[in-house]
């Protein structure tokens, strides 16, 4: 239908016309009430936002010098974060002679893991960044 005509046919039925796929060839429009089209064009849009699901990303920070059992609870803590939903970034961070030994600590990254291994999966393996070595767990699906 040309553009004169459907113009034409949303006069006469008091309505509006409505581009509803500008980008397609030819352009779709639709002879409709503009305003309760933006009204349920809306009210989509928020139950779309309803259903989404907002992912996090939580910091664990540990230290080369950790103890055992101070690495049991922050992998308790991290459990928790992950059973959530939430990505969990763990961080070694390393301080004045600490930075000589990086390489021999990273197994501390490594036992962090496989405490979590029941409920988590390795996103990023263990990288050094400067001063820091981390890596990034998600949950496991």
């Amino acid at each position: 239908m040309s553009i004169q005509d459907a113009r034409k046919a949303a006069e006469d039925a008091g309505l509006d016309l409505v581009k509803i796929a500008p980008g397609a060839k030819p352009p779709v429009c639709k002879i409709v009430d503009y305003g309760k089209f933006k009204y349920e064009q809306a009210r989509k849009d928020k139950e779309a936002k309803k259903k989404q699901k907002i992912i996090e990303v939580k910091e664990i920070r540990l230290s080369p010098n950790i103890d055992t059992n101070d690495l049991n609870t922050k992998a308790n803590a991290a459990r928790k974060f992950l059973t959530r939903g939430d990505r969990v970034k763990v961080t070694l961070r390393f301080r004045g002679r600490e930075m000589a030994h990086m390489n021999s600590s990273r197994h501390i990254l490594d036992d962090f893991a496989e405490n979590l291994s029941d409920c988590a999966v390795i996103d990023r393996a263990p990288k050094v960044e400067g001063r820091t070595m981390t890596m990034q767990l998600s949950q496991k699906k």
